[in-house]
């Protein structure tokens, strides 16, 4: 269910909201001036995977995750900007003239 819902394993989502919460000091939670919790590290990166995974709109998300529009579509620009600060080194690099080949063979399959 939730590789459905999320387009990825729940061990890959929880290491990525685990060391995005660690290291990048917006996802990590706040509380208020009133002594109320902020969103949760969980909500923030839902959101932001959620709006890639769909390619949904921000207020989709007001009443699932409790956060308005500009908050998610904030979400979203600050996880993009951690995964490749994170992880563009590892996983995040141009393709090679082999992986081009290979995506438009792939490609060409579908018209």
């Amino acid at each position: 269910m939730f590789k459905r819902r999320f387009r990825m394993n729940k061990s890959l989502f929880l290491r990525i909201v685990e060391r995005i919460s660690n290291e990048v000091p917006y996802f990590q939670q706040r509380r208020s001036a009133c002594g109320r919790n902020g969103l949760s590290p969980l909500q923030k990166c839902t959101a932001a995977i959620r709006m890639l995974a769909y390619g949904q709109l921000g207020d989709t998300y007001d009443e699932y995750l409790r956060l308005g529009d500009s908050t998610a579509r904030l979400c979203l620009a600050n996880f993009t900007d951690a995964i490749i600060l994170l992880f563009g080194d590892e996983y995040l690099r141009s393709p090679t003239a082999e992986d081009l080949q290979r995506l438009l063979g792939v490609g060409e399959t579908y018209l």
